[in-house]
């Protein structure tokens, strides 16, 4: 089942349905009116959502009409809380050592996460906006998972059941502003940018053999300017599966139907498989000689990220951002 969130008068959308092949869309509004009001009461309301699914996959839906990745929001335009891990220590280990710096022991025993502003996510197709070019303005992209209500404590094996949704994201980092506020002791704020998710969420079922109940084991495709700039596996190199990630956000509390969790950028060892960042990118160039030569971007310039399926059909829709100047 695909879900997404149409553009409207609501700061949270119209929740409609989607086909797998992403061609026809249909309105949930008789079953949910928004995504966050049906994973509120997803047990009572999945069934109806997943026979309104089945029937427009089968062509069987009376009010149907041609799905426009251009129209809708976030499938979460906001949400309550958004969490954001470091799953791939690839990534970690790699922008360290291009400033001299070792990967502590404790990250391989425990994941990184901060909790980022959730009051607003763009569109998938929204512009980036940014003020300056010399924010270094970046990309992360990740994979990301919405939850139902999670208890404290929760276990690994317990958390697998409380994934609903997955989705795709695009995580804009502002690299010049970052350093100054990590060694603030307080972690991110100004260095982290608008985020924005994939047109559709959806249910694990429909990745079939490629989610193993924490993870999607699928290329991560990421262009820059119609170039491509990496396609990593997502289900490589992942020390840290979302079970785990859940299981670590819930040591000392609960959370609440609509917590969004992240993957962190998504990185292999096998640098032969590109990147989902530019910073890491830059890392590699400083490793291999002594300087960064890749630029981060600049106004106009476009990035892409999307996963596709082993027959080459997009699963999630395409992010698709144009980084913009901020214009009183």
């Amino acid at each position: 089942m695909k879900l997404a969130s149409l553009n409207s008068e609501n700061r949270d959308g119209a929740l409609i349905v989607v086909s797998r092949d992403l061609s026809r869309a249909v309105s949930a509004a008789d079953v949910a009116p928004t995504l966050q009001w049906a994973v509120e009461h997803w047990q009572s309301v999945q069934p109806r959502l997943q026979e309104l699914s089945d029937a427009l996959n089968a062509g069987d839906v009376p009010g149907s009409f041609a799905f426009d990745q251009t129209q809708v929001a976030s499938p979460l335009p906001r949400a309550f809380q958004w969490l954001d891990g470091s799953a791939y220590l690839s990534h970690v280990e790699l922008v360290r050592k291009a400033r001299g710096a070792q990967m502590p022991e404790s990250f391989l025993q425990e994941p990184l996460m901060y909790q980022g502003s959730s009051d607003y996510f763009t569109g998938p197709r929204d512009p980036v906006i940014v003020a300056s070019e010399d924010w270094g303005v970046d990309l992360e992209a990740e994979v990301a998972i919405i939850t139902d209500d999670v208890p404290m404590l929760c276990t690994p094996e317990q958390a697998k059941q409380h994934i609903k949704l997955v989705m795709l994201v695009n995580d804009t980092s502002l690299r010049h502003i970052i350093p100054a506020e990590l060694n603030k002791g307080f972690g991110f704020l100004n260095g982290k940018g608008v985020t924005a998710f994939s047109p559709v969420a959806v249910t694990p079922d429909e990745l079939e053999a490629h989610w193993d109940g924490a993870k999607v084991d699928l290329a991560l495709s990421v262009h820059v300017n119609d170039e491509l700039l990496g396609a990593p596996l997502a289900g490589v190199d992942n020390y840290f599966d979302f079970s785990r990630l859940i299981a670590h956000a819930t040591q000392t509390r609960t959370l609440t139907a609509g917590t969004i969790i992240g993957s962190g950028t998504v990185s292999n060892h096998d640098r032969s498989r590109g990147f989902c960042c530019l910073s890491e990118k830059r890392a590699l160039e400083v490793v291999n000689t002594g300087k960064a030569s890749t630029p981060f971007f600049k106004f106009g310039d476009r990035v892409r990220v999307e996963m596709f399926d082993a027959a080459g059909r997009s699963i999630f829709g395409a992010i698709d951002q144009q980084v913009q100047a901020f214009k009183h």
